[in-house]
């Protein structure tokens, strides 16, 4: 009789219980009688009453948020884009969010946040930005915006990553001849630069022969030009070849070159 009372309370206790299993990367938000606790439960396993008690998990993991929406810009064009938004959740917010947004948070607060935000920002740049180094500019200023007025509410968005821009067909064709347009003109200042080099190479080149004549020509003295004469005139008589030599003994010599071997 006694183990049959043992295994009935055994058994009751077992029905008025249950468990569950907190992960990591997640929290528990556990909801008595409709009330919220305030304190969120960690990882591990947790037991709970399942008739007056459930446990809420939420992910306080990185969450890759994927949009696509039309971003307005400066000129008043309208870029399609895909743009990722990648937050997460504070896990000590846990049950504030429950409480005041529920777990459709994202419909509620951060697409529509996030929203405003682009169509703020986006509208500051001209369309041709978004397709340039500016992007990286537009996106960080759309998270910052966003940022400021996620963090009280226990989100932190980590970065938003405009992954797809897609410009009207006219500015695509306009932004390509200009680009094209920019190459050449980088060319032809290649080629303008390349041919100064040149240029003034070549002049440097002759201002050195010029030097170099004016040099000679100075030192060519009377006095130098007789010694190289007799120098000339030593070298021919050491020659045991057969010549005819004409001078007056002061100018440089003229010999017959055909008597020469």
């Amino acid at each position: 009789m006694k183990a049959k009372i043992f295994f009935l309370v055994a058994g009751l206790s077992v029905a008025l219980t249950s468990c569950t299993v907190i992960k990591q990367g997640e929290i528990g938000v556990k909801r008595s009688f409709g009330k919220i606790s305030e304190k969120p439960l960690m990882e591990g396993a947790k037991i709970f009453n399942p008739f007056v008690s459930t446990i809420i998990k939420l992910p306080t993991r990185t969450i890759n948020m994927e949009v696509r929406l039309p971003l307005p810009s400066k000129e008043g064009l309208t870029v399609q884009s895909e743009v990722s938004i990648l937050y997460r959740l504070v896990g000590s917010y846990g049950p504030s969010i429950l409480e005041n947004l529920g777990r459709s948070y994202e419909q509620v607060v951060i697409l529509p946040i996030f929203r405003s935000a682009v169509a703020d920002i986006s509208s500051q740049y001209f369309a041709k930005d978004m397709h340039t180094g500016q992007r990286s500019v537009i996106e960080k200023d759309i998270k910052n915006l966003m940022d400021s007025q996620l963090k009280e509410r226990g989100f932190v968005v980590e970065s938003v990553l405009l992954k797809s821009i897609i410009l009207p067909p006219g500015l695509t064709k306009a932004i390509e001849e200009k680009l094209e347009a920019e190459q050449d003109a980088q060319r032809m200042e290649f080629t303008l630069n390349k041919e100064r080099q040149e240029a003034t190479r070549r002049i440097i080149e002759a201002q050195g022969i010029r030097d170099a004549q004016k040099i000679i020509s100075e030192g060519l003295s009377p006095l130098l030009l007789r010694f190289k004469t007799i120098e000339a005139f030593n070298k021919l008589s050491t020659s045991p070849n057969a010549k005819t030599i004409i001078t007056n003994g002061d100018q440089p010599l003229m010999f017959n070159g055909d008597k020469l071997d």
